[in-house]
């Protein structure tokens, strides 16, 4: 073999193994290209989750501040919604209140013992006890005292009982309100009936009755009390 012929020869192979050189360096380019194309689309849907989950966590806040916020609004408009209810009920009360000092004045005595007999027998019907203890204010002794047999009858006659023995209490209820007392106890009329142990107590003044008509008319209605042993019958 000539020198010509060697020359060919490594020529050849020269450019078999530089063929191959570049097949390989393109192998090797194209994995890498494509390990780097997975590695990036992976990284950004890596991110992509991330903000995902920040976004719902900030809107989750965002959903929770506008509740608390609807929340407190709706409070405090209930708040003043009950507030103004009860402003109307006192002012209400406060007007019945002074109407009821009509009913027991001296021009309406008629009326008024009239009330009083109806107000003692109710209350004997709610003890219905034999004996029972009668206080009133001290302005409506006499008065009491001309309806109490009329009162304790009338009671007999329902109840198919006899007549109970009722003594009045030289223990007397407040007085009428007045601009002399206006911060002091007060009582607008009608009679406090008790068994004589003091167990049962009837409360059935004028103020008494306004109180429940009012406290029907809330939520808390606490018609009976227990108070010291002693239980208040409900009047209607």
């Amino acid at each position: 073999m000539n020198d010509a012929d060697v020359s060919k020869q490594i020529q050849q192979m020269v450019r078999f193994i530089r063929q191959e050189a570049e097949e390989k360096a393109n192998e090797i380019s194209v994995s890498a290209e494509e390990e780097f194309n997975i590695e990036k689309l992976q990284l950004v849907e890596a991110e992509k989750k991330k903000i995902r989950q920040e976004y719902e966590r900030k809107e989750k806040q965002v959903d929770v501040r506008k509740k608390i916020e609807y929340s407190m609004q709706l409070n405090a408009s209930r708040i003043k919604v009950l507030q103004a209810q009860d402003d109307l009920v006192c002012s209400m009360k406060e007007a019945a209140s002074k109407e009821l000092l009509n009913v027991s004045h001296h021009h309406n005595h008629h009326i008024y013992k009239k009330l009083l007999q109806a107000l003692i027998v109710q209350s004997l019907l709610r003890l219905k006890e034999p004996s029972v203890l009668l206080r009133c204010r001290e302005d409506d002794v006499s008065l009491v005292e001309d309806v109490l047999d009329a009162a304790k009858e009338e009671y007999a006659e329902k109840s198919q009982v006899h007549a109970p023995e009722v003594i009045v209490d030289q223990i007397y209820l407040p007085p009428a309100p007045s601009h002399h007392n206006a911060h002091g106890p007060s009582c607008s009329g009608g009679v406090v009936l008790a068994s004589r142990d003091g167990k049962i107590v009837c409360e059935n003044t004028l103020d008494a009755r306004l109180e429940v008509v009012f406290r029907k008319k809330l939520p808390e209605d606490a018609s009976c009390m227990q108070l010291n042993g002693s239980r208040t019958v409900p009047t209607s």
